[in-house]
């Protein structure tokens, strides 16, 4: 009697389930993350707000390089009038925060920042920085994991690979590469 229970209450949450969907095992869920539906939202206030994309903010510690990405912050882009829409296009000027002790230093590498943004949207946009000291709330970057110790055999196929890459900087760029794919692979065998 009790089966005829436990088989009657499964048949029923069965029949209720196939009501809101198909739920069967390897079906695709509807669900999407949260950072898409923020950045769906977000997006239109930020470049009605700051006149910049949602995109510049996030890849910020990306373009500026690894000292710069944590004690630095675009706010907005001040785009210069234009009288009507005959103006040759000028470059705007890209407000930064920054802690106040490092702007100084901030200031040696704004060049090197203009380009790296310039390169980031495509096209020359921004011709200036201007540096406005102010206090940051930054979350911690994570910190990257060290790359797996590989075996003999992983290493010396590693250095067969990379023999014929005469560029210091790409061949180290991809033994990291190299490491981390094939450390992967060995920590879920």
């Amino acid at each position: 009697m009790g089966a005829n229970i436990g088989s009657k209450s499964r048949v029923n949450f069965l029949s209720r389930s196939a009501k809101f969907g198909d739920l069967r095992y390897g079906a695709r869920s509807t669900a999407r993350p949260v950072a898409d539906i923020a950045a769906g939202i977000l997006e239109p206030v930020i470049s009605r707000r700051a006149g910049m994309t949602l995109d510049l903010v996030s890849a910020w510690p990306d373009i500026v390089g690894e000292p710069w990405g944590e004690f630095t912050m675009p706010e907005k882009i001040n785009w210069p009038r234009r009288a009507s829409d005959d103006d040759p296009f000028e470059p705007a000027t890209l407000v930064v925060a920054c802690d106040g002790a490092r702007a100084i230093l901030f200031q040696h590498v704004l060049g090197e920042c203009i380009e790296r943004v310039n390169v980031f949207f495509g096209f020359a946009a921004i011709s200036r920085i201007r540096i406005v000291q102010k206090p940051l709330n930054r979350r911690k970057l994570p910190v990257r994991r060290e790359l797996p110790q590989l075996g003999a055999s992983d290493n010396a196929r590693l250095q067969s690979i990379l023999g014929d890459v005469e560029n210091e900087k790409l061949r180290e760029s991809l033994e990291k590469l190299g490491r981390g794919v094939l450390g992967s692979r060995k920590e879920r065998k």
